[in-house]
């Protein structure tokens, strides 16, 4: 029907995994997308160029599951490259972004397609990472993953950085984070160490 916007002629919605790192996103976020492609819907994942922690072309998870993807420097680039015939539209690491993502999710959904981020909800101090709690905000579908406290063995939910940096950025994997609960988690690196946590929690 004329006027009608493109979410109602053609369903469209937004999914969101997001939790501390080492948790299952990119996992999560892979597992879609190819449960997509065995749909036969055609697919697109991207990820910022600033995580080059494993590929340059793929998503790659901390378990060593993959699927291809586009490497982008900016949310421009995603509008640039998503092809008119794609339908689901994965977005790894969103939180190296920014909050340009948030109206460029809206406006890929709104032209009924899938788009299915992933990323930090929250950064090394604790804080809300956005563009993430934006665009939770926005989604129909909010998956929130837990991992293993490296401490007490516990269900985790931060990202406990383990060395001194203090940018909010620093890309790394278990060489500079480690999962933590609630109670073995510190916003101070040089209180990371796992010995004084375990003391500090038992004491």
């Amino acid at each position: 029907m004329q006027g009608l916007p493109a979410l109602v002629q053609d369903f469209g919605w937004v999914e969101v995994i997001c939790g501390s790192m080492f948790s299952g996103k990119s996992e999560e976020l892979i597992r879609r997308l190819v449960r997509a492609r065995i749909a036969r819907q055609p697919v697109q994942a991207f990820k910022p160029s600033v995580d080059n922690r494993y590929a340059k072309d793929h998503v790659v998870s901390h378990s060593g599951q993959r699927i291809a993807s586009v490497e982008v420097d900016a949310v421009e680039d995603i509008r640039r490259l998503v092809q008119p015939a794609t339908k689901v539209i994965g977005i790894d690491e969103a939180q190296f972004l920014g909050l340009d993502l948030v109206p460029l999710v809206e406006e890929l959904a709104n032209e009924g397609r899938r788009v299915i981020v992933a990323g930090l909800d929250q950064d090394y101090q604790g804080v809300p990472f956005e563009p993430i709690p934006q665009l939770m905000a926005i989604a129909e579908s909010v998956t929130k993953t837990m991992a293993v406290c490296m401490v007490c063995g516990h269900s985790a939910n931060r990202t406990q950085r383990l060395v001194a940096a203090e940018d909010r950025v620093l890309v790394g994997a278990a060489e500079a984070y480690e999962a933590r609960c609630r109670r073995c988690w510190t916003p101070d690196p040089a209180l990371a160490s796992r010995d004084e946590r375990a003391e500090a929690v038992v004491g």
